[in-house]
């Protein structure tokens, strides 16, 4: 279903194509061949040896000259499924080790890969600053000092990711009030294997106006019904929440129940080589399960663009996009 769309969850090191990661890795002499399957693929068993994994693989990312090659990869990957904008969690964790100086040079060379993609595929990218969770609140701290410093017109969000069980939201309260101050908007990760609790305390706790996951609300119908009333919007995966068995086929996710209890949901496909998907492939999937046509995954569309963190400029020309499109 090759329609314009608007993903607002998608994890850059997450989206790397494995073939670039064993690449990169024989480049330079790292054998990480244990991350891999017989067919080349990520090979994991739950979500926490995902994690592992997902760290493994990310340890040949050394240097802003691969996270350049990285961007334009994963970009390239999502303008072929007919992505439009995409908003990526960056890690600054990652991406020079906290270090601002390095942040810095990291940041500049993803940004630059992501105007070369917008110029040659049309495809709009910008950025949220994810602290990973289970390294704790103090190096959140540190995360949202880079963040702060290079918030802008590009760099437009904040968020937190990693393992849910590790800590309580509030615990990150100080790394969220600095990246508010700092004019970033705010997201976090939720509802995915937290359970209903998570999702009350990231909107009680840190204030967020997006929720990454989100689904498991389905659990309190009480909770789903205040995240209409608020206008929070879910980003939902549901190619990565089948593929890391939290719930077992598209039919049984509970995007479908969320959208028509008044939810705003969101369609992304968080880390899609490690969960076999794309955006495509998510639509398609989402249409056969629930027997969604074209206005329905314009009226997603639509809440995506219009939940984006981008300037108001950009998400006007994106919303004029969507709508010469479906006219």
């Amino acid at each position: 279903m090759m329609l314009p769309k608007v993903e607002l969850h998608l994890h850059l090191e997450g989206a790397a194509p494995p073939s670039f990661i064993r690449g990169l890795a024989a480049e330079k002499h790292i054998d990480i061949h244990q991350v891999f399957d017989e067919r080349g693929d990520y090979a994991f068993t739950d979500f926490w040896h995902f994690l592992k994994v997902y760290e493994a693989a990310t340890s040949v990312l050394t240097t802003p000259e691969d996270y350049r090659r990285l961007t334009r990869a994963v970009l390239a990957e999502s303008a072929a499924s007919g992505v439009i904008y995409t908003e990526a969690f960056l890690s600054p964790d990652f991406c020079g080790g906290r270090d601002l100086a390095a942040w810095r040079d990291h940041l500049a060379a993803i940004r630059e890969a992501a105007e070369e993609a917008e110029r040659q595929d049309g495809i709009v990218m910008r950025g949220i600053v994810t602290p990973i969770r289970h390294l704790g609140p103090e190096k959140a701290k540190e995360t949202a000092i880079c963040a702060a410093e290079t918030a802008g017109d590009w760099l437009v969000g904040f968020g937190l990711a990693g393992d849910e069980k590790s800590g309580k939201p509030g615990d990150f309260a100080w790394a969220f009030d600095a990246a508010r101050e700092a004019g970033l908007r705010l997201t976090c990760h939720a509802g995915e294997w937290g359970g209903p609790e998570s999702v009350r305390d990231a909107l009680r706790d840190l204030g967020v106006e997006r929720i990454g996951h989100g689904v498991r609300a389905i659990e309190d119908l009480a909770l789903v019904d205040e995240i209409a009333e608020r206008g929070t919007v879910l980003e939902v995966c549901p190619g990565s929440n089948v593929a890391l068995g939290l719930y077992p086929s598209f039919r049984a996710h509970p995007i479908h129940r969320l959208r028509e209890r008044g939810a705003k949901v969101t369609v992304s496909t968080d880390d899609p080589p490690f969960f076999h998907t794309t955006m495509e492939r998510e639509y398609a999937q989402l249409a056969e399960a629930f027997d969604w046509d074209e206005g329905v995954f314009a009226a997603i569309a639509r809440t995506s663009a219009e939940a984006a963190f981008c300037e108001a400029e950009t998400r006007n020309k994106l919303l004029k996009r969507l709508e010469n499109a479906h006219a």
